[in-house]
């Protein structure tokens, strides 16, 4: 009788502290892309993984807002121009 009993007050207890967990809003996940086009959502979200980087910054928006910004970057700088090497490029250089 006792070993039912505090088998009920347990279950009892578990499922009420299962319900006290917070549940944090889900963000919607945004694309490099759309990272691209929308630059002060992007440097809000920068900042927010910046202030934050211990929770935020291995989440999606924070990666895809940081290559969103390195796109830009590279971009504006013209990145680096290199043609493909080819495998008579290889022979040629041995």
């Amino acid at each position: 009788m006792k070993k039912s009993t505090i088998s009920m007050v347990m279950v009892a207890v578990l499922s009420i502290l299962s319900g006290c967990q917070e549940e944090k809003p889900v963000d919607v996940v945004q694309t490099v892309d759309w990272y691209k086009a929308n630059k002060a959502e992007r440097l809000e979200m920068l900042a927010k993984c910046k202030n934050n980087p211990g929770e935020l910054a291995a989440t999606p928006n924070c990666i895809n807002a940081s290559r969103a910004a390195s796109a830009i970057t590279w971009g504006a700088k013209g990145g680096i121009q290199v043609e493909p090497l080819t495998a008579e490029d290889l022979k040629k250089n041995r």
